[in-house]
Formats: structure tokens, sequence, C-alpha cells
């Protein structure tokens, strides 16, 4: 495994334990971290990256301890956080530049073919001489992966990366990050989207709560929601009784009244047919039945 994880906890100073003896193993390739706002991600990603220590814990980082080997740690990493930054006055280029110099590349021509090469990966080569903050918001989160892919990491750890994406900038990104982990590193995405992880993560971890709620593979978790969706046609009347009772998917307008998805162990109360579910489907009945926030009494 890539990254090792043991026992793992943090306690911030306000009371609030973010994370609570978490245990991972993280492969080679793309590893997705789902789960929502508040349940530990980031804090989780912070001590990846070494930008925060753990209250206890051990952390085994290809070899390395994470908290006895950072400087170690941080040569193989590289990390586009949540909300990346960049110098205003700097061109494309010439901030990439200046990640590559950060990162030890003291050759002038190796940086200059660096660059270049990386530019052309991530689509940016033609505005290379546009200034970064004159690029649009997909332009913004492919050049912040591409400062961290500059020096040729082994682990790559990006956080909520598509956020704020319009649909086609973001699967052009979820592709870009595809390519990359074809060449044996380790990326881990962390994320609330469902979608970031269904079409790009062979394995993840669902979180909630500072805990891990689910390991393992996409499809293992689809198969959980199996017989767990139903579709139904209520009208606009019912539906404000069946969104109370159910946790509701999806609504869409159908003649007078609605079409909806529900996630449920069974429907008693109402005409509902079974349905193909998919990983958002999967991710909403772990959330609210696994986890025990609802029940259908």
């Amino acid at each position: 495994m890539s990254i090792s994880i043991r026992s793992l906890n943090k306690h911030y100073p306000n009371g609030n334990h973010a994370l609570k003896d978490i245990n991972l193993e993280i492969p080679t390739g793309m590893f997705g971290l789902l789960g929502p706002n508040g349940a530990g991600k980031s804090t989780l990603m912070r001590i990846l990256v070494a930008l925060m220590e753990p209250t206890s814990g051990e952390v085994d980082v290809f070899g390395y301890d994470l908290l006895q080997q950072r400087k170690e740690v941080r040569r193989i990493l590289g990390y586009l956080p949540q909300d990346f930054r960049f110098f205003a006055k700097y061109k494309t280029w010439e901030f990439l530049d200046y990640a590559a110099r950060l990162s030890g590349m003291n050759s002038t021509k190796q940086r200059k073919q660096a660059v270049d090469t990386m530019l052309e990966s991530v689509g940016l080569f033609d505005v290379r001489e546009r200034y970064a903050s004159k690029l649009s918001g997909g332009m913004k989160r492919r050049l912040g992966i591409a400062q961290a892919l500059i020096h040729n990491p082994q682990l790559i750890i990006v956080d909520e990366p598509t956020t704020g994406l319009d649909p086609e900038e973001r699967i052009r990104f979820r592709n870009l990050l595809s390519e990359i982990s074809e060449r044996n590193v380790t990326i881990v995405l962390s994320t609330h989207i469902v979608g970031d992880i269904s079409s790009t993560c062979n394995c993840m971890a669902l979180m909630n709560k500072g805990e891990v709620a689910f390991y393992g593979a996409p499809q293992d978790m689809l198969k959980e929601a199996e017989g767990k969706v139903w579709r139904m046609k209520v009208s606009g009347d019912e539906l404000p009784r069946i969104d109370a009772k159910y946790p509701v998917i999806s609504t869409i307008p159908s003649g007078k009244g609605w079409e909806v998805q529900v996630v449920a162990d069974e429907i008693k109360d109402h005409d509902a047919e079974p349905y193909p579910p998919n990983l958002e489907h999967a991710y909403v009945y772990y959330m609210e039945k696994k986890l025990n926030r609802w029940t259908n009494d």
C-alpha cells in the first residue's frame, strides 16, 4: 500500500474531535475520499500533506514515517488545496516556473522544458502568456494541478478540486486526473461530489463525523443500495409527505404531478417500483440509513 493510516485521531482545542480512530490503506492509483462538508476530510488531507500534526496515531507514506520524516514526505508530494492561490502578477508560465524552483529544480533549461511539457499536458500551453488571474475557473484548477505535478511526485493530494466548475470543465479535470493516475502514482481525491468518485476511483472511503463509514470499491458500496431505490409518481399534494418520510434523490415534473426517486428498505404506503441504483443513491442510503439518521416509521 502507498499510504497506511493507523488509529489516527485529531482533537482541536475547542473540543471538536475531528478524526476518530481512522484506519485506512490507500493503494496506488486513484483513491476517493467522499463525505459531506464537516466529515473530517480536509483535516485528514492537512495531516497527510504535513501541514497539521495529529493528536495520536501513525501514518506511513511510501515507507516514510510522516510524523518523523516530514521533509522526505514533502519531496514526493504534490498538493492542490481547495483554496488554491497564485500570484496575480505572474503569467501562467511564470507561476509554474516559480513552483518548479520551489520544488528544487535549479536548472533554467530543465525548468523551461518541464514547464512547457506540463502546460501542454494540462491544456494551458496556448495561454502560457496570460496572467494567471485572467484564467477561467477551470483553467485555474488545471494550473493548480500543474503546480502539484511539476516535480513528478509519487503522491498527489487534491482537495475538492471540481467545486465551482461547470460540467464540461469538471469532466475534463476528472479525465486529467485519471490519465495521471496511470503513471504509477497515488492520487487521493477528497470531494463531496459523488460523480467525481464514481467516474475515476477504483477504491474509496466514505467519511462521516470524523469516522470511516465505508471502505472498499465503489461497486461494493453500490451493492448495498440494490433493492433500496424506488421510483414513484406522486401528486403535488403528496410530495411534501413523501419528502418528509423518505430521503428523496430526485423530483422530475410528470404531467400534473412528479416522478420521484427515493431510498428506503421498502415502500408500504404508495405504489412504487424498484429502480437500478447508482453511486449517488448508494451514498444517500449510507448517509441516511446505515448511519441511523432516519427510519421509515
